[in-house]
């Protein structure tokens, strides 16, 4: 009986970086993961460590290999993801330059501002198919160069985060296009960088340091001697290009077509469908290269997501934390179980998640209206979970004047992994909500990408089709009129206070 082959996934998200290994059928051997120190030095900033995040994947790789009982020559390919925008620097040191920049972060945000006044992002757009963004890597370069001059100088290499690891595994450096095209650095027309564009940003002379471009599933150099003695790889390993996480999590749900619009719940409310011509009409925030060559990638996005729970989990529940202990639950689970207590009637306090920025505001503010005496710790996590889903159907809406025909919602991150979240989803959106078995998605669509790249399958598609499991469909209930009512008032309120963060 012939042996099977195995990949790894590495994936570098919001707040954490993990390591998966899987087999070829895309069964999961085993994980390890690590929570990311997040650095906030001012208002805005949001930032992380470049040396302790290359040690955290080290611990993670070394963990899965310990925890594995298969020998490593099995192991055919590794493959990358991560969160898109922020930046992550190499200098001509070769050293970090500085603190890696989370996608989270605002601190461009009045160049943005200035941009769209000029009419740079009407130029831009003719070329870039998207709208900028204070955390892409444009604008960050340009308060790096306003602010930070001697930062700036030191530039060698442009990286986003999963290319950052993967220049570690292999000492090449290069650009994944799908990553790349959601930057703002990418000419979309002709695929390739242009100084015209960096040009218009005010930052000509960084078209020297952004690295050759690849595609996801091309190999882009081998573990080396120096790593595969750190994490115990074999070395001469290969390691493709890997891709965007939001790429990662669509092709791990086996989204191959413009059937399905594809959620993600995670740091960043992702929600985007596929489609082989892009969305011009300026009506959507993105368009970027999806990993099936033919398809462009639609996106609506902003840091309103899951995060936000996991900031009022620190915040607020650290007896909660103790409860779900001593119950042998985790804490998400223990706030499933508030949730549950609550019905979407008995529960008027509506949250704004805007703990990074609103939808389409970095400098907006999270909070709760219409909380009184009676309210209890369920209500207001209820609260949490009912703002997350409507901010996510903000974008939705914007998704849904281009196209409606869609089967169904495909649904991943923090929220899919509970019942009643995913409950939300459903009855807000008034769409089926389908969850994928996989939990770690992301890293599942890497190593799809690595089992391309050695060669194992034919293309990624092919390996979507055999890698992916679909698990339960979940369908709207009587409670979609509620939430109607209940969203209309989000809408409003946002509004409203949208003019007083200006």
């Amino acid at each position: 009986m012939a042996e099977k082959n195995y990949y790894i996934g590495l994936d570098n998200g919001g707040t954490s970086c993990k390591a998966v290994l899987f087999d070829e059928y895309g069964n999961e051997i085993c994980h390890a993961g690590r929570i990311l120190k997040l650095i906030t030095p001012a208002a805005l900033q949001t930032e992380r460590d470049m040396n302790e995040l290359w040690q955290k994947n080290i611990e993670c790789i070394q963990e899965i290999l310990k925890k594995s009982t298969i020998n490593t020559s099995l192991i055919k390919g590794i493959g990358c993801c991560g969160h898109g925008k922020g930046l992550y620097l190499w200098g001509k040191d070769d050293m970090p330059v500085r603190n890696g920049i989370v996608s989270t972060d605002g601190r461009a945000v009045d160049y943005v501002k200035t941009w769209n006044k000029d009419g740079t992002s009407q130029k831009i757009f003719i070329k870039n198919y998207q709208s900028i963004l204070a955390s892409q890597p444009v604008a960050i370069l340009r308060w790096i160069k306003d602010h930070e001059p001697q930062n700036y100088a030191k530039i060698k290499w442009i990286f986003e985060v999963k290319d950052f690891i993967r220049f570690m595994l292999t000492g090449e450096p290069f650009a994944e296009i799908t990553d790349y095209s959601g930057s703002n650095l990418l000419d979309m027309t002709k695929n390739q960088f242009d100084k015209e564009i960096l040009e218009w940003f005010g930052i000509p002379e960084m078209i020297n340091c952004l690295p050759p471009l690849k595609r996801s599933v091309d190999v882009c150099g081998y573990i080396t001697k120096k790593v595969a003695k750190l994490t115990g790889l074999p070395e001469r390993l290969p390691v493709a290009g890997g891709m965007f996480d939001i790429d990662a999590c669509c092709i791990a749900m086996n989204v191959i077509n413009s059937r399905n619009l594809c959620v993600i719940a995670g740091t960043w409310s992702i929600n985007e469908f596929i489609t082989k011509k892009p969305i011009l009409n300026h009506s959507i925030m993105m368009n970027s290269h999806y990993c099936l060559d033919d398809y462009y990638l639609v996106e609506e996005c902003s840091p309103t997501s899951a995060g936000n729970l996991e900031w009022y989990i620190q915040m607020f529940c650290g007896k909660e934390k103790e409860e779900a202990e001593n119950e042998g639950i985790n804490v998400y689970q223990y706030c499933d179980r508030l949730v549950e207590s609550v019905q979407p009637e008995d529960q008027d306090i509506i949250f704004l998640p805007y703990i990074f920025g609103s939808n389409y505001n970095p400098a907006s503010k999270a909070c709760f209206l219409g909380i009184d005496s009676h309210h209890t710790k369920a209500h207001m996590v209820r609260a949490v979970f009912e703002g997350i889903v409507f901010c996510h159907m903000v974008h939705i809406e914007k998704l849904l004047m281009n196209k409606k025909d869609f089967d169904t919602i495909r649904l991943s991150g923090g929220a899919a992994n509970s019942s009643v979240w995913t409950q939300i989803f459903a009855d807000v959106t008034g769409y089926p909500i389908e969850v994928v078995k996989t939990k770690e998605l992301g890293a599942l669509g890497c190593a799809m990408s690595a089992s391309v790249a050695c060669g194992n399958q034919p293309d990624i598609k092919t390996a979507s089709k055999n890698m992916t499991k679909m698990g339960k469909t979940v369908y709207p209930s009587d409670k979609k009129q509620i939430y109607q009512q209940k969203f209309a008032r989000y809408k409003i309120i946002a509004a409203d206070l949208e003019k007083f963060w200006s």
